[in-house]
């Protein structure tokens, strides 16, 4: 949408003006200018470009509601600044893993925090484990920009948000009596909070999706919440909706533009 500045009002205005009576009065309709004066305008109508909708390509993955509505949000607006990007489905505890464009890298199971809630405790990254309660174990919500790294020993991991001290990383299974790995192969999400926060998923996704995801670069990861909306936490907006308040949004079949992406 084009706008008038005030001070692109006082330039037409301002001075003498012209008035040609042989105008077609099709052509010029007059408006008021500062001080009084009158000026003529083209009221041709002009060719209204309306944003097509963008939205990810979640192939045969079949995502939560709240998980396809922030991709499609992220791809649209590029909030994701051209970046490989991931969602964090705390709900349904799965991880979806995108290349810059929206194209789907992969998808997988992951454990989450023990506690429910979208907020870290101020400092817990700073505490040693075992100080920190069953009911602070939380994987924080948010926008997160990730990259790898290596932990104190040695392992590779993607550190999602440093101050806190929450990575994602492959599955431990060193303490056999939380059945971590037993945790993830299960279909149901419902046993998959035990970590004290960080994002546990398996070896073999994170060689061959995550590490190639983030090799070189920097990312976004957005970790949805459970306890607020998604447009509380990310400022997200309905695709679908952007596009029909659009001028001239009409002229576009929004569902033929979904099957068109």
């Amino acid at each position: 949408m084009c706008l008038i500045t005030p001070r692109m009002a006082k330039a037409v205005g301002l001075g003498l003006l012209t008035v040609n009576f042989g105008m077609d009065p099709a052509f010029a309709t007059e408006v008021a200018a500062p001080h009084g004066a009158t000026t003529s305008v083209a009221n041709e109508s002009q060719p209204v470009v309306v944003s097509r909708p963008k939205r990810v390509n979640f192939e045969q993955e079949d995502p939560s509601t709240d998980a396809r509505h922030v991709a499609d949000w992220v791809a649209d607006s590029n909030d994701n600044h051209n970046l490989p990007f991931m969602i964090v489905d705390k709900k349904h505890a799965r991880v979806f893993v995108f290349h810059a464009d929206g194209r789907l890298r992969g998808a997988a199971p992951a454990l989450l925090g023990l506690a429910l809630g979208d907020d870290s405790v101020p400092g817990i990254g700073e505490r040693a484990l075992t100080s920190i309660h069953p009911d602070e174990r939380t994987t924080p919500a948010g926008r997160f920009e990730a990259a790898l790294d290596r932990n104190l020993a040695g392992k590779e991991i993607l550190w999602v948000d440093y101050d806190t001290a929450i990575s994602l990383h492959p599955v431990i299974t060193s303490n056999l009596k939380e059945r971590r790995g037993e945790r993830l192969a299960t279909p149901s999400p419902d046993d998959n909070r035990i970590s004290y926060g960080c994002i546990n998923v398996a070896l073999d996704f994170f060689n061959h999706v995550v590490r190639p995801a983030f090799a070189g670069t920097n990312g976004i990861v957005y970790v949805l919440p459970e306890t607020r909306s998604a447009q509380q936490v990310f400022a997200s907006y309905d695709v679908d909706e952007r596009v029909r308040l659009q001028p001239g949004a009409a002229k576009i079949d929004i569902n033929a533009a979904r099957r068109a992406d």
